[in-house]
């Protein structure tokens, strides 16, 4: 396939790059520069200037592209939030409009911070109802625009990342940074859910989706045994060797992060029914399993 792809430079993105490669696909990489990047036999990188008569005949859409949600929480920032997933989208909606012919599938970032946070609901796709945080709203209207390309008849699929666990990007460096410090424990009250998935999967799962027609709509990138707060740290700490003795209350987080420490002190149960009700088979379905790679790469 001839694959058009933004946010491949990233954590997620990179990987899914090489992973497609490797499957022998063509990927046309957008990035806000091309200099000092070098194509490949596989690989052209272009501007988001590119328009649709630039392309080759393009089959799929990857958008992964938007400003980092870590940082404090100023205006500023939660505008670039909004603003880098609203433009990027916007604009390949645009090209995908200009195509002569379209592309099949349309795959858009999300989170599955759109349902909110609770400590006591499992969500699955089939929730629709959104939540009412900030989150919650970034992921509506980021779903709402690339929803444009389903009035096209392009399988579209809004992918609701959970927490990607992985050794060197998103949240986990951070998150066993204290444990391997001997300092490890959990965070407020601990209760809080963690939808995580191993950065592995996660990539198979963006895969499956563009092969198998059956995908459509929201698809929760989870694994399949979210996990509260403090077992996970529990768990970690375990498979680390190290002491799981240290609380550190909400109040800290709020004080030194803002209000970006709703990321770190609430979360969900987000359940990946639609994965698995289509067959994907998960390599690192349990914590456990997930933490021994983690530990060993």
């Amino acid at each position: 396939m001839n694959i058009l792809i933004t946010g491949a430079t990233g954590f997620l993105g990179s990987k899914l790059a090489a992973h497609l490669t490797v499957l022998n696909h063509n990927l046309y990489i957008l990035t806000r520069s091309t200099e000092k990047r070098s194509n490949t036999s596989h690989i052209t990188f272009m501007d988001y200037n590119t328009t649709a008569n630039e392309l080759p005949h393009i089959d799929a859409v990857i958008n992964l592209a938007g400003e980092s949600l870590f940082g404090y929480w100023t205006k500023k920032k939660k505008e670039a939030i909004l603003t880098s997933r609203l433009r990027v989208t916007k604009y390949l909606v645009q090209l995908m409009k200009d195509m002569k012919e379209k592309p099949k599938v349309f795959i858009s970032g999300s989170a599955v911070g759109y349902y909110g946070m609770s400590e006591d609901f499992i969500y699955t796709e089939a929730t629709v109802q959104p939540g009412n945080d900030f989150l919650a709203s970034i992921t509506r209207q980021w779903e709402q625009e690339a929803g444009a390309a389903e009035k096209m008849d392009i399988r579209t699929i809004y992918a609701r990342f959970g927490v990607l666990l992985g050794n060197d990007g998103g949240a986990f460096p951070l998150m066993s940074l204290p444990i391997k410090l001997y300092a490890g424990g959990h965070i407020s009250d601990g209760e809080q859910w963690l939808s995580w998935i191993h950065v592995k999967d996660a990539v198979k799962l963006i895969t499956f989706c563009l092969e198998h027609q059956t995908m459509k709509g929201p698809v929760n990138v989870t694994a399949p045994n979210p996990k509260r707060n403090k077992d996970f740290m529990k768990k970690a700490a375990k498979i680390y060797n190290r002491p799981n003795w240290l609380h550190v209350p909400a109040v800290f987080f709020y004080f030194t992060l803002g209000e970006m420490a709703q990321l770190i002190i609430k979360g969900q149960y987000a359940y990946p029914q639609k994965a698995l009700n289509n067959g994907f088979e998960y390599e690192f379905a349990s914590l456990d399993r997930a933490l021994l790679d983690l530990k060993k790469s």
